[in-house]
């Protein structure tokens, strides 16, 4: 069975998840210009994905006996993700996605770290993998602000 710092971790896996698919989807929809297109898209299709890991997060918290919180023990916390007052900063979009990546990837690096001090294989897999495509979506976002900051 796991520890009760697994499963803490896993709900606030889950939650950040959520929370990133509201922010990406919102971004996807407000931000305007022609040199936003390429950022709207890979929001979109990283909106997948996001909600694909709160699913599997989800699904592990049920294996262990733990629920997903629902949206009453919700609490926001991605201000630099919030959707720019200027519709056509895309810089400060690519930023908040910087920001949201790199909480994920510590909140990754904390659960696997967890989950092996619980003797938790299938947690720790799953944060593995999920590390992995955070840190992806890190990197093509990286490349994202060179050009925009470059401009």
């Amino acid at each position: 069975m796991s520890s009760d710092r697994v499963v803490e971790l896993l709900r606030t896996a889950y939650a950040d998840e959520i929370e990133t698919v509201m922010n990406y989807q919102t971004n996807a929809i407000v931000l305007d210009g022609v040199r936003a297109e390429e950022i709207k898209e890979s929001l979109k299709q990283d909106v997948q994905e996001e909600l694909g890991h709160a699913e599997q997060l989800g699904q592990r918290l049920k294996q262990l006996d733990a629920r997903p919180p629902g949206s009453a023990e919700f609490t926001a916390g991605q201000e630099s993700l919030q959707p720019p007052e200027d519709s056509t900063d895309v810089l400060a979009v690519i930023n908040g996605v910087l920001d949201a990546e790199e909480d994920a990837i510590a909140t990754y690096r904390d659960l696997i770290d967890a989950a092996e001090a619980a003797d938790d294989p299938v947690t720790e897999d799953l944060a593995v993998t999920l590390l992995s495509d955070e840190e992806a979506h890190r990197t093509e976002f990286r490349g994202f602000q060179k050009e925009y900051q470059r401009d």
